[in-house]
This record gives C-alpha cells, sequence and structure tokens, in this order.
C-alpha cells in the first residue's frame, strides 16, 4: 500500500545535507549581531493586506525595560506575486477543518479529493494529485508518504494554521517544478511570529454526527522573556465508522457481488452466497473506516528589531481504519496461502488498519539586510516517520524513514516598481518498507534546487512577471545497483493589466519539468491500494508540460467574480497504463510516457444585493470542470466532474446563516477499466454565532453537511464504489480565544 523512508544517504547526500546544516547555523548565529544594528523591522509593501493578520505590526516599548521592542517576526512568503490565490481562514477553516486535509479543502473552486478513507484523504488541484502537486507548511513539505500510495495520510494539523492557501500562477516554481497542479501551502503559528503582551489561549471543542466524531484542540501564546515568546498545543480526534445515506457500495459493484453469490449458491455454497448477498445489500455505516489522532506540539522564537529564529516540535499520531474492495483479499487471495471472508480482510475477519507515528522538528528564521536585499529568510525541517499496516493485531507491512528540507530566500527591496526573491532549496529523503507488500526497493532520493520570481510595475496598470527555476534529482537504490541524475529546468511568465478599478486580466504561462518519481521508476509489485500489480519503467525521462491560464478577476466592496482557463499539455505524461496482463491474480499497471492534454476551468462570483444596518444579505455560485486525456488511450483516470454551487449567506450582527447547493454531474468520461460515476447534489446549511460581539471571544457554529442525506462517490477516488461520502453530519464547533 505505500513506500517508506529511511536515512540511508550515500557520501554525496551526505555532504550537500552538512553543508547546508553549515549555511543555517551561521545564518542563525549571526541573528544576534544584525539585530542590534537594525532600529526596527517595518512590513514589506509587497505582503497584500489580505495576507497580513495580526503578527504585522509596529514596535511598542516593552513595559518593563522601557526599551523598545519588536512584535514583529518573519513575515509570511509574499504571495502578492501571485495572479491568484484561493485561501481559508478564519471561521471558515475552523469550520471545515475534518480529519485529512483533502476534505477540508474540497469545497474551494479548483479542489477535489482522493478521499480513499477518512484517514487518508489528499487534495486533487485541477484533476492532479500525487507528486504533481505539492503540500507545505510554511513553504516546506510534509516530509510524510501521502504522495507515495493514496492510502497514506497527510500529516497534517490544522489547529496551528493561521490560514491555507491554494496556490497557482508563476510562483508555484519557489516549491518545485513538480508542482505542475498547484501547491497547497498552509501559515503554520507554532513557531511564534510575535511576541504576545499577555498569555493567550485558543480551544476548539467539536462533534460531528455522521461517525460520532469528537475533537478537542488547545494552543498557548506566552511571552517568555524580552524577546522571547513559547507556544503548546495540543489537539485530539476520534471518529467512528462513518454513516452513509444509502447502499455503501455502488450499483456496478452489487451487481458484481449478486453475481459472484448467484454462483456460489449454483456450486451448493450456500453460506458463501449469502455472505455475498448482504454484502450486496449493505446499508448505513462504511465498515472500518473509524479514526483517531493525537497531536502535541511547543515552539519557541527570538524575535527581534534585526530577525527572528524559531524551533518548534510536534508528535503526531494517528490509527485509522483502511477499507478494502468488497471480496478482494488483503494482498490477494491467497497471499497467504489462505482465503478470505468475502469482506475484504483477511481469513478470520481480520480489519486492515494503519498506524501513523511521525516526529518533526522545524527550523525558521530571518535576518533584515540592507541595500539591494530587504531580508534573507530561511526555513528548515527534519521528520522521523513510521508506519505500520496491521492486519488485525499482526504487523503486515512495515514503513520508516526520516527525511530533511531546507529552503533559504533572499528578499529584494522594492525598487520603486521591482521586487523579487530568489533562493535555494534542498530535500533529502530516503524509504523502505519491508513486508508482504515492498513494491518497491529501498531508495533514495535527493533534489537541490535554486529559483529565482520577479515582478514588475510597466506604467500604472501592466504587470509582468517572471520565474526561472532549476532541479537537480538524484534516485537511488543501492540493492538493485540503480542510480539516476535528472537535471530539470521549468520557467512562467505572466502578464496583468488592471483596465479600470477593481478589475484585472491577465495570462500566465508555465514550463514544468519533473523528475519521475521512484514509484514510477522503480514498482515491481502488486499494490493493493491501488488493486494492481504496478510495474515502473528505470528508463523513464522526466515529465514535462507547457500549461497556460487566462484569468479575469473583479472586486469592488458589494460584488467581485474570477473565472480562469487553464491547458496543460505534456508530451510525456507518466500515467499506470493497463497492459491486459495479470500477476499474483492482479491486472498489471505499467508507467509509460504518453502525450496528455488536461483545461478547463473555475469560475466564482458573489454579490451583495440588500445590506442594512448591522446586517446584509450576499449570494455567491462557484462551478469548476476539467477535462483530461491521454492522447493514445483515452481519459484520464479518476477526474473530477462538471461541480456548480450556488449559495446565500445572511449576517446580522454577530450571526450569520448561509444555505448552498452543490451539483455534482455524474462522470462518464472515465478510464479503462473504471465505471461511471453517478452524479449526485449536496444540500448544507450553517450559522455561526459570536454571542460576545462580532470580535469577541467566543464562537459558535452548527452546521448540516449533505442534510438530504445523499449518496455521493468522489470521481477522484481509488474507492469510490465502496467509500462513499458521508451522510447528513450535524455538527457543533465552539471557539475560545482569549
Amino acid at each position: 500500500m505505500g513506500g517508506i523512508m529511511k536515512t540511508n544517504w550515500t557520501s554525496s547526500n551526505r555532504r550537500q545535507a552538512s553543508s547546508l546544516a553549515v549555511l543555517a547555523f551561521v545564518t542563525a548565529g549571526i541573528l544576534p549581531a544584525q539585530a542590534k544594528e537594525q532600529d526596527a523591522v517595518q512590513p514589506s509593501p509587497a505582503t497584500s493586506q489580505a495576507h497580513r493578520p495580526a503578527h504585522a505590526e509596529l514596535p511598542e516599548a516593552h513595559p518593563d525595560t522601557g526599551g523598545t521592542i519588536v512584535v514583529t517576526g518573519h513575515l509570511p512568503i509574499d504571495y502578492a506575486l501571485l495572479a491568484g490565490t484561493r485561501s481559508i481562514e478564519g471561521d471558515d477553516l475552523v469550520e471545515a477543518v475534518r480529519g485529512q486535509l483533502g476534505e477540508t479543502l474540497a469545497k474551494l473552486p479548483g479542489v477535489s479529493a482522493t478521499s480513499f478513507a477518512p484517514g487518508a484523504s489528499r487534495p486533487v488541484l485541477r484533476g492532479f494529485d500525487g507528486p504533481r502537486i505539492v503540500v507545505l507548511t510554511d513553504g516546506i513539505g510534509s516530509i510524510d508518504a501521502s504522495s507515495v500510495s493514496a492510502d497514506h495520510a497527510v500529516v497534517f494539523d490544522a489547529l496551528t494554521v493561521d490560514h491555507i492557501d491554494v496556490l497557482h500562477g508563476p510562483a508555484v516554481l519557489l516549491f518545485g517544478g513538480q508542482a505542475i497542479g498547484g501547491a497547497v501551502n498552509a501559515l503554520d503559528k507554532r513557531i511564534p511570529r510575535q511576541i504576545p503582551e499577555r498569555p493567550k489561549a485558543t480551544a476548539v471543542a467539536g462533534l460531528g454526527s455522521a461517525a460520532d466524531e469528537r475533537s478537542l484542540a488547545a494552543a498557548f501564546e506566552i511571552p517568555l522573556a524580552d524577546r522571547w515568546a513559547g507556544h503548546l498545543d495540543a489537539s485530539w480526534r476520534k471518529s467512528d465508522d462513518v454513516r452513509t445515506g444509502g447502499f455503501v457500495n455502488s450499483r456496478t459493484l452489487r451487481d458484481d457481488l449478486l453475481a459472484d453469490a448467484a454462483g456460489e449458491l449454483a456450486e451448493g455454497e450456500d453460506e458463501e452466497a449469502a455472505e455475498l448477498t448482504d454484502l450486496a445489500g449493505l446499508k448505513g455505516r462504511i465498515p472500518n473506516s473509524r479514526a483517531r489522532s493525537l497531536t502535541l506540539g511547543a515552539g519557541l522564537a527570538f524575535i527581534d528589531a534585526g530577525g527572528d529564529l524559531g524551533v518548534s516540535v510536534q508528535r503526531y499520531d494517528t490509527r485509522y481504519g483502511v477499507p478494502l474492495r468488497p471480496g478482494f483479499g488483503h494482498g490477494g487471495e491467497d497471499e497467504h496461502g489462505g482465503e478470505t471472508d468475502g469482506h475484504g480482510d483477511e481469513h478470520g475477519g481480520e480489519s486492515v488498519s494503519i498506524d501513523l507515528v511521525q516526529t518533526r522538528i522545524d527550523m525558521r528564521g530571518s535576518v533584515r539586510m540592507g541595500g539591494f536585499f530587504e531580508s534573507l529568510q530561511f526555513r528548515g525541517a527534519y521528520g522521523d516517520y513510521r508506519h505500520v499496516e496491521l492486519e488485525g493485531d499482526e504487523v503486515g507491512t512495515l514503513f520508516e524513514g526520516k527525511g530533511v528540507e531546507f529552503r533559504s530566500d533572499l528578499i529584494q527591496s522594492d525598487r520603486g516598481d521591482w521586487r523579487g526573491r530568489s533562493g535555494i532549496h534542498y530535500i533529502g529523503r530516503s524509504m523502505r518498507v519491508t513486508g508482504a507488500e515492498a513494491f518497491t526497493p529501498n531508495y533514495q532520493v535527493s533534489q537541490l534546487g535554486f529559483f529565482t520570481l520577479q515582478s514588475v510595475t510597466l506604467g500604472s496598470a501592466v504587470e509582468a512577471e517572471g520565474a526561472l527555476r532549476y532541479d537537480r534529482s538524484t534516485v537511488e537504490a543501492n540493492s538493485i545497483g540503480f542510480d539516476r541524475s535528472f537535471g530539470q529546468w521549468s520557467a512562467a511568465a505572466g502578464l496583468s493589466w488592471a483596465p479600470s478599478r477593481g478589475w484585472k486580466v491577465g495570462a500566465n504561462y508555465i514550463r514544468s519539468a519533473r523528475a519521475p518519481s521512484p514509484e514510477e521508476l522503480l514498482s515491481d509489485g502488486p499494490h493493493i491500494a491501488t488493486q494492481a500489480y504496478e510495474l515502473g519503467d528505470g528508463a523513464l525521462r522526466s515529465e514535462r508540460s507547457d500549461g497556460i491560464e487566462i484569468y479575469a478577476r473583479y472586486e469592488s466592496r458589494r460584488a467581485g467574480f474570477s473565472l480562469t482557463g487553464f491547458m496543460n499539455d505534456f508530451d510525456r505524461f507518466i500515467a499506470a497504463v493497463p497492459t491486459g496482463e495479470e500477476r499474483d491474480g492482479l491486472p498489471v499497471n505499467a508507467y509509460r510516457p504518453l502525450p496528455a492534454r488536461f483545461k478547463g476551468f473555475e469560475a466564482s462570483a458573489h454579490v451583495e444585493p440588500f445590506s442594512w444596518g448591522s446586517g446584509a444579505l450576499t449570494l455567491d455560485a462557484a462551478a469548476d470542470y476539467t477535462h483530461a486525456r491521454l492522447k493514445s488511450a483515452g481519459p484520464v483516470p479518476r477526474i473530477p466532474p462538471l461541480r456548480i454551487r450556488g449559495g446565500a449567506e445572511v449576517r446580522q450582527g454577530a450571526l450569520r446563516v448561509r444555505g448552498e447547493a452543490e451539483w455534482n454531474r455524474r462522470q462518464a468520461r472515465v478510464a479503462l477499466g473504471e465505471t461511471a460515476v453517478p452524479g449526485f447534489t449536496l444540500v448544507n446549511v450553517s450559522a455561526d454565532w459570536h454571542p460576545l460581539g462580532e470580535d469577541g471571544p467566543l464562537s459558535v457554529m452548527l452546521s448540516a453537511d449533505n442534510l438530504l442525506d445523499a449518496v455521493g462517490r468522489r470521481a477522484a477516488s481509488f474507492t469510490r464504489d465502496f467509500v462513499p461520502i458521508a451522510g447528513r453530519d450535524i455538527r457543533l464547533t465552539v471557539r475560545m480565544a482569549i
């Protein structure tokens, strides 16, 4: 079901990592000296107001010393250079949070989710998932195995996040040429960005009915001393098997089960026939979909006029069930020489689950400079990852790993109409899997990248953007003598025009290059998450694409809209293509480079037709669509269909009430071996109330997702035939900040 990470670096990897570590500590060492020479920290004018939260404040007098201190620390990456960013923050983020990142973001235009299980769901951007999108915290990856296999969870804790951005356009090259579909970046609060005037605490508690979900979380911000701040947090979430609104299994799968039951009955196997018939009629709870997670974290930061330096540590622990296709044995019907019970579990009826633990240490800092460069920002993380796939209480497959990632960005001072940033980005990780499902050999991956992003305003209404990135990637598998390196250039250019107040139109072009993933190069074995025998190709070359997006946006005090059309052409899109063969009782999917094209649009609009006193009515709508085709093999697998959403929101003082309907079209354009996905419509209602005032410390949120209890299946999911979306889900969330 996946791959694993374990440190086993070559000498060249060690030398690169050591050099970068020395650079980080040397930089950190000059911080105090730089701090004494600077008088104040000024927020970058390029940072948009929408992305300038409470930490962007002016210096204030310290009550004890009578001196002047600076409460502003490391500013977030300047997303004002982006042509378009979709964000979720504040009460909207608190209300949207689910057990996994994919489900949290799935309502945003252009975003779907892999929805493999309630405990494992990654975002899908414009039809892209896996290695073609990057999931980041302050520009650093999650250092987990979530991109390796669909059944692996994303290590992510929303409690310490200020907001989450979904990014497209030239600035995605800040994070790697592989971010063809875009990037998801969360602005983290675990390393303090300001010194609070007093201790602060935030607590969130939630209940959800569809899975009997219970959650508790708390975070504390503490001023420790002159120029020092601390952070503590903890969160706990537990849910039972998810309830759905009707049949658990799709119509196609039910027909298959009933046909198998008829065959068993004809052979006199009455008990097996009855069991298969029961599976076909299964309603209500999705078997083995329960999940629980616990996160503990702490952070410490030194913040001064000349810069800042902080560290944090996180311990993430989760266990979640992995629903398996009814009648499909874990690892094959006779993997252990035995028989399955027809529920997709091993003989004895034991369920499959994943027990995942990660310890992560993060570092973040900046140095204020003068002259051409405004500041140097640096960010790094080390992750120690372990994940066990359990069959009942027995260890089936063990995954272990370690990884390090570091980036350093030089931020240019504004030179009239010219601004930008340049930097270096290093990733070093290893993967190893031991057990029955080791479908790749042990391997090591390293990547060293150099990038620049520049923006210049031409006249009063035209802005040009450009980005350039070079990555050198290496994949090694010592046990089989595999060692390949890839050099990739990626480039982007954008031009926007603001013809009048509130309007912006423009176009972006991105030439992206992505080195093949180790799974695409080295796979040779059964992969139960995809229910196929996967066969890699060690001779694959880098995947290249040409992407164009054209957009028009308008924003005023009472109305706004955004329309973006996009197209990505690939000369070598690496896809797992059915060969028609079988191995170990599974169909063989071989990775091949094929021409492909992705195209589609995202649209959203809102208008405030009425307002009164302390209230207003807002109407909004959104739509997204992706059409993707392998030019010689038909539709790309698991592409979301056309989706349209409309909503109305009434605000009256401290109360907000919202209702919306979301229509998902039937997805009939499916790849070979897939079945069509029926359309479905969701009706959602929600209300949030601030009883102590709109800016008060208490928020109470009540929502009903899928109010009509519809049965829906995400086309982007491997498990859509037997893991539908949750049925009616009544949720209560209370947030207190003091």
